[in-house]
């Protein structure tokens, strides 16, 4: 195609250059005088623009671009960069910028050396926190996976780029001053002569936990889940506890009331291999073998621990459906600390579940879960003793015989906000079959229910809380239905959590059992079981009832208050009364106040500091239970934990 050829006859405002044979213009009497034929134009002449030399149709202008015509490419870059991953070649970006290969690094590369000249700061101020120590938890480090690990460093056995290395250390202490009910015995009381069937019940506990974890990760985990990952968990404990009275730490009355004791458990050691994606947006399938943490619902009221299994887990519909499927079988626990022993053969108590989580169902804004879980438990021959010497399975109830039971769990989960109102909420079935009821000694079906929910409501930096729980309580022992509720292994975060006196605690059962407790340990519910770690689920329990409310006050960016107030009930109590041969026993076990302070002073995870106090007011129910023979009007528990993680 040829260029247009500038035609030059006339005056042309837009043409700045005319050419030596321009037509003669006419003087101002030609112009008012008759007309008159005009004399004749030159010749046409064509211009071509010149560009450097080039003719037009050879040239490119910047900014703009001829369909069909590249430009030439630059001079292929190339870096001396060792361990860094290599950039694409110049030829698949063909315009004006390019990859910075290992951009991992190239902030540090800027970095002075310790010792150095450190005016480079004067200009680039926020270098500073990139330029810090590898042990410094808040700087970008290889030990916290912020960078994949160097080529040159990189053990052979692992194969292809984005290796990650991840190093979790937390330190765990726990100072805790607290009263319960102690029963004793003549025989095994510290003061001797004393005839009253509950001791002093003051005591403390002292816990220092050590938490260690390493994790090899294999891709680009920011946005996509991971290739590949190895992680093992490991959490050494010493504890030690005073207790005024004997025969409550050991069986032996011989044995002193004080013990200190160590352990070091297997909390994680597990296989996470990444099957494949399905979508666009990494909607994926995955599966985890080993020893994992599982929790079966929001809050922990089912099922909330680190055991042994297997997972088949993953998302669709853009992450908007999550499903997760699994087998699980229980393994046994050091009696002290409650870490895993994995020294000692698994119990015969065994996990099946299923669960899918909707979120925007019902509303948006919230998520709901559907879930089924089965628990098959196989210990009607096992006889377990603790490492205090006291039987935990079968427990000391009723004909003591061993037990096995088939129960089923079917669940629904909500947990989000509607409008401004954040809630959560949780409905479980317990249907199956205890083997052997200790109460009558013949199979009885199992037929109990769960509902808990909390509602809150944010007002400036205040929230507002309110909880409601019910869990179902057998209200006929005798018969061949076990109608109380009963978990697997709880750890509910609901209602104050464990900074709540009856959630912290453990109560003993005097007088209708041996080394029974009405609740357990960071659980919430009255099972009646001789450990929550070690022991058997029981379904013939009084069953439990809380109403309570708290706030939570966010006064700094890392200081926040928390009060409760809790009011706890049995749901029934005859079971209570069979096992204790009582004719009644009121259902109101008292008020349970708890007021904690949680301070992080980096305003992160890594520092926290909380300290907490809670009270116990007895009411009729727990007055009836335990002779209050020191006249304690209230018992206490004082909580101080420090968490410091790396």
């Amino acid at each position: 195609m040829e260029e247009p050829v500038l035609a030059v006859g006339g005056p042309d405002p837009d043409l700045e250059e005319t050419t030596t044979a321009a037509a003669p213009q006419p003087s101002p009497e030609q112009a008012v005088g008759p007309a008159s034929t005009p004399e004749p134009t030159a010749e046409p002449v064509q211009l071509e623009m010149d560009f450097d030399g080039l003719p037009a149709d050879e040239a490119l202008i910047d900014g703009r671009r001829r369909p069909g015509v590249q430009k030439e490419l630059p001079e292929l870059v190339t870096q001396d960069n060792p361990g860094a991953v290599r950039a694409p070649p110049p030829e698949a970006f063909p315009t004006d910028e390019f990859p910075v290969p290992d951009r991992w690094r190239i902030l540090q590369s800027l970095c002075p050396q310790k010792g150095g000249d450190q005016s480079i700061y004067k200009v680039f101020g926020a270098l500073k926190s990139n330029c810090r120590s590898t042990l410094d938890p808040y700087g970008q480090n290889v030990l916290k996976g912020d960078k994949p690990i160097p080529a040159d460093k990189k053990p052979g056995f692992l194969k292809g780029d984005d290796w990650f290395f991840v190093v979790n250390a937390i330190s765990d202490t726990v100072v805790e001053p607290r009263s319960f009910p102690i029963p004793v015995g003549v025989q095994t009381t510290e003061r001797a002569g004393s005839i009253d069937v509950f001791g002093r019940s003051n005591s403390l506990v002292l816990a220092q936990t050590f938490i260690t974890g390493f994790a090899l990760i294999k891709g680009s985990t920011a946005y996509k889940p991971p290739d590949v990952e190895y992680r093992v968990t490991l959490a050494t404990q010493i504890n030690h506890v005073d207790v005024p009275e004997r025969r409550v730490l050991f069986v032996e009355p011989s044995k002193s009331s004080n013990r200190t004791d160590y352990f070091v458990g297997v909390q994680e050691a597990f296989f996470d291999y990444h099957i494949r994606n399905t979508s666009a947006r990494y909607d994926f399938d995955s599966f985890r073998i080993g020893i994992q943490p599982m929790q079966a619902d929001f809050r922990g009221f089912l099922f909330q621990d680190n055991q042994l299994g297997f997972r088949l887990f993953g998302t669709r519909d853009n992450n908007r459906v999550q499903y997760n499927l699994g087998a699980f079988v229980q393994l046994e626990k050091d009696t002290n600390s409650g870490l895993n022993d994995i020294f000692q053969t698994p119990r015969e108590s065994y996990i099946f579940f299923a669960n899918l989580y909707r979120q925007d169902l019902p509303f948006v804004g919230l998520t709901s879960q559907f879930s089924v879980t089965y628990n098959m438990n196989r210990e009607k021959s096992d006889v377990e003793i603790d490492d205090n010497g006291f039987p935990v399975r079968p427990a000391l109830l009723g004909d003591i015989r061993g037990r096995a039971y088939d129960v089923v769990y079917p669940g629904y989960a909500v947990d989000g906000r509607i409008g401004r109102i954040n809630v959560t909420g949780q409905i479980y079935g317990a249907f199956g079959e205890d083997r052997n009821s200790f109460f009558t000694s013949e199979p009885a079906k199992i037929e109990a229910y769960f509902a808990a929910a909390e509602a809150s409501y944010d007002v400036d930096f205040l929230r507002f809380r309110a909880s409601g729980l019910l869990a179902s309580g057998d209200g006929n022992p005798y018969n061949n239905t076990e109608a109380g509720f009963d978990a697997i292994f709880e750890n509910p975060i609901f209602a104050g959590a464990d900074t709540s006196y009856w959630i912290r605690q453990t109560i003993p059962f005097a007088g209708g059992g041996r080394v029974i407790s009405i609740n357990g340990r960071n659980g919430i519910l009255n099972s009646l079981r001789s450990s929550k770690e070690q022991g058997q689920s029981n379904f013939n329990n009084p069953g439990t009832i809380l109403a309570g409310v708290g706030v939570d006050a966010d006064l700094t960016p890392d200081f926040r208050l928390s009060a409760n107030a809790n009011h706890l009930w049995f749901h029934k109590t005859e079971s209570l009364e069979a096992l204790r041969v009582e004719g009644s026993i009121p259902k109101d076990i008292g008020w349970d106040l708890s007021l904690a302070g949680i301070y992080r002073p980096k305003a992160t995870q890594n520092l926290v500091f909380r300290l907490s106090g809670a009270a116990l007011l007895p009411g009729d129910g727990f007055k009836d239970l335990f002779d209050q023979s020191d006249n304690r009007k209230f018992h206490y528990s004082i909580l101080f934990n420090a968490i410091l993680a790396f």
